[in-house]
């Protein structure tokens, strides 16, 4: 019979292995979310907006190859954190991935607030 600490153990490792789970998940719903307003921005919003479609087009691309990027990032982190579960060691998120994610998005952020405020 496994011992309270055996068991224990293995509850704190499916624990640790299930928030893994969820947090691959949550990186998947920010791709999924990026691509549909990758969709709405470069294919909704210019037929709405009037006016030159192509500002529309490329900040719909941009969020199109965010939303790719963090499909990516989901993969890797995930298979970090699993490994370093499995060595018993903890596996940081990059700090260059961070703010990477963090600047593209500060600039995605700023185009599409001038886009809004220029009512092209």
């Amino acid at each position: 019979m496994a011992s309270d600490r055996e068991t224990e153990t293995g509850d704190a490792l499916r624990r640790t292995r299930l928030a893994n789970e969820r947090t691959y998940l949550a990186w998947w719903r920010s791709a999924l979310t990026a691509l549909a307003v990758a969709v709405g921005t470069g294919r909704i919003a210019p037929g709405l907006a009037g006016g030159s479609a192509w500002p529309y087009r490329t900040l719909g691309a941009a969020f199109g190859v965010l939303g790719a990027v963090l499909a990516g990032c989901a993969f890797f982190r995930q298979r970090n954190v699993e490994r370093a579960i499995v060595a018993g060691e903890y596996a940081p998120l990059d700090e260059r991935v961070a703010l990477g994610l963090a600047a593209v998005t500060v600039a995605l952020a700023a185009a599409t607030i001038a886009l809004v405020l220029a009512g092209r």
